[in-house]
């Protein structure tokens, strides 16, 4: 995500390292070169001249802070206006109604409408605590109410039927009546998407949010479409009273124009980004800290919080019990380790919010090929007998052979794994010895190795 403004941001800070101040000649060069950069991510060109005159008047002539190169000031004065451009503050969604809180997705055909409220009814159950209803609006896609049925499946909330049959006003008010005679927090409405903007779409859509009066109007789009991203909001807005924008397809290969463009567009707040296919591939938009991936500085606060809603704390707690008891760390203790990152979104998703620098220390680590291995990793231990997981020493030749072919994968990568967690127990003795400085050190010299670091 945003890869090659933030190499081109990079270089720039790179040039204006040993200038003594800010002054008027380095800081055009250095305005040219974020210009580009800007233009080349397709951020819109009436958003480009309004941050470039912003960050000039900041950056003309401003005195170098005794503590700071030249570098680091622009650093701070691009990140200050980048933060201003996406809206500042993180906007929540609106729930202060009388139940049931009514949220109407609109957006393009393709642009993950579904797959985005299947993400917002998991994210309101979960983090929010709701109980939540869907229902598609769409009749004139064949797979929309069916894929709609099963994403709201594995998000845990509840989906009520409709058919393509049906006119999508008469879905809407039996919805409704469903959802206020059980008690539901939230009613989220997914409606039909077109190729393109046309009259009909509009017509539609306008008549459905006079009927369903909802208190959030969420326009989704495809953050790949970038110019055309913002172009299509616009004419949204125009037509909808939007509350707020989700951006989809942000770990896709996307130059990340109509993040920086959308909210500066249409006036209204980009409340959610999309990365990933995954249910719990939906995070708040907070424009300081994606502000701060930009520039490379990462989001340790997004990694944290990710860290706690991927964490099972009941099996951390048993872990711990375990081995305080003194017994032994074993390969379902081991699985539930890889369980736990799989939930965290992957390496790929940890790596997107860490600093540049300790992404590039990375070197040659390739996250898709990491996810491989970690997908490897679990089907080789779940081929493996409820005995073998707690005893591992049984693992001997026959038995590795039968969990290889059951795995599907060479002998070689069962030894691999099995001693992989031979060094993950060695490890969790020590912690039951009080070793931490030592079981620290052993860890550290692991990481240093060139390639994947043990699990």
């Amino acid at each position: 995500m945003f890869e090659n403004l933030s190499d081109r941001l990079a270089r720039v800070v790179k040039t204006m390292k040993g200038e003594a101040r800010l002054t008027e000649a380095n800081t055009q060069e250095m305005l040219r070169e974020v210009r580009l950069a800007l233009l080349e991510a397709d951020v819109a060109l009436p958003v480009v001249r309004e941050f470039i005159n912003s960050v000039r008047d900041q950056a003309m002539g401003e005195e170098v802070i005794t503590s700071l190169t030249p570098g680091q000031a622009l650093v701070g004065i691009v990140h200050k206006q980048l933060t201003r451009l996406m809206g500042e503050e993180t906007v929540d969604l609106n729930l202060a109604t009388q139940p049931p809180a009514i949220i109407l997705m609109a957006g393009l055909q393709g642009s993950g409408k579904t797959t985005t409220t299947g993400k917002l009814a998991k994210y309101l159950k979960e983090q929010k605590k709701k109980k939540v209803l869907t229902v598609s609006a769409d009749v004139y896609r064949p797979a929309a109410i069916e894929q709609l049925k099963t994403v709201t499946g594995q998000a845990g909330a509840e989906w009520f039927p409709s058919t393509p049959e049906q006119k999508p006003e008469d879905i809407a008010r039996a919805a409704i009546d469903h959802a206020r005679r059980h008690l539901f927090d939230v009613l989220i409405v997914d409606t039909a998407g077109r190729m393109g903007i046309d009259e009909a779409m509009m017509r539609e859509i306008t008549a459905l949010h006079q009927l369903l009066s909802p208190i959030e109007t969420l326009f989704v789009v495809d953050s790949m479409l970038g110019q055309d991203a913002v172009n299509t909001a616009k004419a949204f807005n125009d037509a909808l009273p939007l509350t707020g924008v989700v951006l989809t397809k942000l770990d896709g290969d996307t130059r990340g124009g109509a993040a920086l463009s959308v909210r500066q567009i249409t006036g209204k707040p980009i409340k959610f980004m999309g990365v990933g296919e995954k249910l719990n591939g939906l995070e708040v938009f907070h424009p300081e800290r994606l502000a701060g991936r930009i520039l490379g500085m990462g989001d340790i606060v997004s990694l944290v919080e990710e860290a706690q809603k991927g964490i099972d704390q009941a099996a951390a707690e048993k872990l711990a019990g375990k081995l305080k008891s003194g017994k032994d760390f074993d390969l379902e203790d081991f699985r539930d380790q890889i369980t736990q990152m799989k939930r965290m979104g992957g390496i790929q998703s940890l790596m997107d919010k860490l600093p540049a620098h300790l992404t590039k220390q990375a070197g040659e680590v390739n996250p898709d090929q990491v996810d491989k291995q970690v997908r490897q990793l679990e089907g080789i231990i779940c081929s493996m007998t409820p005995l073998e997981r707690r005893k591992p020493d049984l693992i001997k030749a026959s038995r590795k052979r039968r969990i290889a072919t059951g795995a599907g994968v060479h002998v070689q990568e069962v030894n691999k794994l099995l001693n992989q967690f031979e060094q993950m127990r060695g490890m969790m003795k020590q912690m039951q010895k009080g070793g931490m400085a030592k079981m620290m050190r052993k860890m550290g010299g692991m990481m240093g190795r060139k390639g994947m670091p043990p699990m």
